[in-house]
């Protein structure tokens, strides 16, 4: 992929992008801040409309017949980018998205684009019967394409994020000569630069599940396509953030009994947030963390699956203990007895 190339994806991006955000309104695509946003003031959303279809153009204008070749993943793509429109503009229930991502997922499947195994742990060798396969590979899509739709809730972050884990995909693809790995990757991760220059706070406009859901989608394509060359594990790390994110999340629900589809504020990003009140430290945070986990993964290819299960349970445990929004409240109540002790005292007197 020609360094040209590239920047077309980036300049078709911000223009794609500054088109939205001229016709937001015009479009339906204007986000109404509520008790959980960061932001105060009606937004234009969509970007990821304008971001991904610049992507998935230069692809197809580049190397048409990696399209033609791949068209069934394409199309796919194209299922969940109509999926986050619809959802954009309408404001669809859960049920709906993970309807259409199974059909997207039913593709990948034709095209052989799937999960077939969990690695090596030792000497033993875990392959997935054929009848758990499908059911496997869209547990794991549909996942992902929601953890990272789940973290998309400040300026920047989920955009930035994504930018990291693609490129790491990116350095995979070009390691082992992967045109299908590096194209995808490359052609998203450079039209997201066009992206995040509108989005960082104070963001011009969101990306919207438009984009959420499609880059989720993405990431996890070039995740299964990877598995030819990467151990299973290392793909947990490569896209760490957003998986801790949503097992934390996941785990602090079922711990107080509520719906998992329950919106809340504790994820990553509204924990760290509380601590300094300040978007632009709290996005920058957990882009070095992603960047450090995915550097990790990269450096772990062709490790055994076993220490790269061991160290990302490790991570998920020191994550479960020290993002623990509980632990305000309860810095609070020990501080509570002792101003009422002296109350009391002065009271007395």
């Amino acid at each position: 992929m020609l360094p040209l190339d590239l920047f077309f994806a980036l300049l078709l991006s911000f223009i794609f992008i500054w088109l939205i955000i001229k016709y937001a309104s015009v479009l339906h695509l204007v986000d109404v801040p509520n008790a959980r946003s960061f932001h105060q003031s009606l937004t234009p959303k969509g970007g990821g409309i304008g971001f991904s279809i610049a992507a998935l153009l230069v692809i197809a204008l580049y190397d048409f017949q990696l399209f033609l070749d791949n068209y069934l993943i394409f199309i796919a793509i194209i299922i969940v980018l109509i999926t986050g429109i619809v959802d954009d503009i309408k404001n669809c229930r859960p049920r709906f998205k993970f309807i259409t991502i199974l059909f997207a997922v039913a593709l990948l499947y034709l095209d052989g684009c799937t999960i077939e195994s969990l690695g090596d742990y030792g000497c033993l060798h875990i392959n997935l019967n054929w009848l758990l396969i499908f059911p496997f590979t869209y547990f794991a899509v549909a996942g992902f394409t929601n953890a990272l739709n789940l973290i998309d809730g400040i300026d920047g972050l989920a955009g930035g994020i994504a930018f990291i884990i693609l490129g790491t995909f990116f350095a995979v693809g070009l390691k082992f000569n992967d045109m299908f790995i590096v194209m995808l990757s490359g052609s998203f991760m450079f039209s997201l630069i066009g992206f995040l220059f509108l989005n960082w706070n104070p963001a011009k406009i969101f990306m919207g599940d438009s984009g959420s859901l499609t880059l989720g989608f993405v990431i996890s394509v070039l995740g299964v396509s990877s598995l030819k060359y990467i151990n299973p594990t290392v793909v947990l790390f490569i896209a760490a953030l957003p998986i801790l994110d949503t097992l934390l999340v996941i785990f602090r629900r079922r711990q107080r009994g509520q719906s998992l589809f329950k919106a809340d504020q504790n994820h990553l990003h509204h924990i760290l947030h509380n601590q300094k009140r300040d978007v632009k430290f709290t996005t920058t945070i957990l882009w070095m963390l992603q960047f450090v986990f995915s550097m990790i993964g990269y450096r772990s290819i062709g490790q055994d699956d076993t220490w790269n299960l061991v160290l990302f349970s490790v991570l998920f445990y020191i994550f479960f203990n020290l993002f623990d929004p509980r632990l305000r409240r309860r810095k609070k109540r020990r501080k509570t007895p002792e101003i009422e002790t002296k109350k009391d005292i002065i009271t007395k007197k």
